[in-house]
């Protein structure tokens, strides 16, 4: 199967990406069948640079986007966004990937509330 994904390129902590076509058994850096474009996601806004009949030329030919390639795809007018993302959008939730932990604090441990049945046999067991 081909896919439309992205291949990191640039520097330690300066991510930038191309849009690349490749097998998808093929390593995220690794061999690749074609650029089609490139995303910066450090400039404000981000920029999005996608080659419209190179793309449209590999997924008629049933190459398949991820999902951040199919957001970009969709930013660049390309595709229409897709379905999951837009009830995501309407819904309020985050648009991130991936929905960010808490990491708890070291050293603040909350006590658990204990029931007054509790303390009663805790009380009688003393």
């Amino acid at each position: 199967m081909v896919k439309i994904r992205l291949r990191r390129v640039g520097s330690k902590k300066k991510p930038s990406y191309r849009v690349v076509v490749a097998d998808a058994r093929a390593p995220r850096d690794g061999a690749f069948i074609s650029i089609i474009g490139h995303y910066n996601p450090l400039t404000d806004p981000e920029t999005v640079v996608i080659d419209e009949e190179k793309a449209l030329n590999w997924l008629r030919q049933g190459a398949q986007p991820t999902a951040t390639a199919a957001r970009l795809l969709a930013k660049a007018g390309i595709i229409e966004e897709p379905e999951a993302r837009k009830e995501k959008i309407k819904a309020g939730v985050a648009a991130g990937p991936k929905a960010r932990k808490k990491k708890a604090k070291a050293g603040i441990v909350e006590e658990p509330e204990i029931s007054e049945e509790q303390t009663e046999t805790i009380k009688e067991k003393t």
